[in-house]
């Protein structure tokens, strides 16, 4: 019998070790989004349906080299302006280059507009929204995990971000039809949703995600947890 619960005690601990790590991090230099509160408890409740482990913060001291080997993704939840100094920047880097993972939601893009190397990982650099309103995403890759649940259009309310500065290495999985709505400038392939492979990780980010709204909407749920599986490799 003591045989036993001692295979049973290892077993169990090994299990919750292997569990993926994901830091979720949301800190705010320039405007910050009502809705960080609400991203920061879904993305808990699909680690706990999901079997991946969310720890939040908005102490960028936490990028260290060492710190970030435990994790296997870090998110970027609506992050703005400048959040990272020289070291961290260094340490977040060497996480990707040894084969960790990046996810960005919303704002993301509207983040690190001094590090070229950013601009790079995440694909493009926010450039204005008009006001929030309802729009017509196209689903124009479904084979993804994050895009498989989704019809060929999905008409949804949120605020939708024009960019720059976009990369030609992404692969993008959803665009805006900008004859559905006023403000759109990037034309007729506005990208705003995108996966790559990236200096040794894998990266996705999302433009969807302004409102609180959004965060209960099944349709996103689906979307953002296949983003997470998707960078967690599974």
């Amino acid at each position: 019998m003591k045989a036993i619960l001692i295979v049973l005690f290892v077993f169990i601990t090994n299990f919750s070790e292997a569990s993926d790590k994901v830091l979720v991090f949301s800190k705010t230099e320039g405007y910050r989004h009502q809705s960080i509160e609400t991203g920061i408890e879904t993305i808990k409740k699909l680690g706990e349906e999901n079997d991946f482990e969310v720890t939040h913060t908005e102490n960028s001291e936490v990028f260290t080299d060492e710190n970030l080997k435990q994790y296997h993704l870090v998110i970027f939840l609506n992050t703005t302006g400048n959040v990272l100094n020289d070291d961290q920047e260094k340490a977040f880097k060497t996480f990707i280059e040894n084969g960790g993972s990046f996810m960005g939601i919303h704002s993301a893009t509207d983040t690190e507009y001094d590090w070229p190397w950013y601009n790079k990982l995440v694909g493009a650099y926010f450039d204005g929204h008009p006001e929030q309103s309802k729009a017509t995403v196209k689903t124009i890759n479904n084979n993804h995990q994050s895009t498989k649940h989704l019809s060929e259009e999905w008409i949804r309310h949120d605020e939708w971000y024009n960019f720059k500065s976009i990369s030609n290495a992404i692969n993008v999985l959803l665009t805006l039809d900008e004859s559905t709505y006023k403000g759109g400038k990037n034309g007729e392939i506005h990208p705003i949703a995108w996966y790559q492979e990236f200096d040794g990780g894998r990266m996705f980010y999302t433009g969807l995600g302004h409102t609180n709204e959004s965060y209960s909407e099944p349709e996103f749920k689906k979307h953002l947890v296949g983003g997470i599986l998707y960078c967690l490799k599974r």
